[in-house]
């Protein structure tokens, strides 16, 4: 098994320290289950990610004009026509 020896700067050995003794918890525990978390969520969004794609789907939304039915139909039948074209060649 890899090893690896990490130094903390002074607040973050705090911080270890305080949740090892109100979780009552090996350090080592915390470190290792904080390291778990963490990669869960990297494929997740961050809140200023979510917030910044939420203003630009609400700047975005008015600008979007609204076209008649049947010309949204004609493109859609236009489409599953196409798709089912290359579907058929490949």
């Amino acid at each position: 098994m890899p090893q690896f020896y990490v130094t903390f700067d002074e607040a973050t050995a705090r911080f270890l320290t305080d949740a090892s003794v109100r979780l009552e918890r090996p350090k080592i525990q915390i470190v290792r289950e904080t390291i778990h978390e963490y990669h869960q969520r990297l494929d997740r969004l961050s809140e200023n990610e979510r917030e910044s794609m939420l203003r630009a789907f609400d700047q975005l939304m008015p600008a979007i004009q609204p076209r008649p039915r049947p010309e949204v139909r004609k493109e859609l039948l236009e489409a599953r026509r196409a798709r089912k074209a290359v579907e058929m060649r490949g």
